[in-house]
């Protein structure tokens, strides 16, 4: 092996014993400014934003790609939350709804989260957003 290694490579040692050169991703000369869901105007979309913070332990995916949020309504700082689970006798609906209370509670605008669980529609597969599906191998 060369002695002589770029500034953008380091070694390290696999687990089998041998050395391995890597490459080291280049520094990012910009920072890039993404919106702080907390911070703004109360809409719609900044609840749903700030929702998919919260994930269905199990399968590792936000509660709004995997369609489980079906209603957002704000009024007078009050956001009503129609949710649902993804089966009926799924035992992280309360983990999901305190998830939820404590999530927006950080909100500008949010005084109070009144989260409901609903049982209809039944919540299918074709309610994911296309990145879930592709997440969870669902053609």
């Amino acid at each position: 092996m060369d002695e002589a290694r770029s500034q953008d490579q380091i070694s390290k040692i696999e687990p089998d014993g041998l050395a391995a050169t890597v490459a080291e991703a280049p520094a990012a000369t910009t920072a890039t400014a993404t919106a702080d869901p907390a911070e703004g105007p109360l809409t719609r979309e900044r609840v749903l934003e700030s929702l998919k913070s919260v994930f269905d332990p199990e399968l590792g995916i936000n509660i709004v790609d995997l369609g489980l949020v079906y209603e957002v309504e704000i009024s007078d700082g009050t956001v009503h939350i129609e949710y649902t689970l993804t089966t009926m006798g799924c035992p992280i609906g309360p983990l999901i709804e305190q998830q939820m209370q404590q999530l927006l509670s950080t909100v500008d605008g949010v005084e109070t989260v009144d989260a409901e669980m609903v049982i209809r529609p039944a919540w299918s597969p074709e309610m994911m957003s296309e990145e879930a599906k592709a997440a969870l191998g669902y053609f």
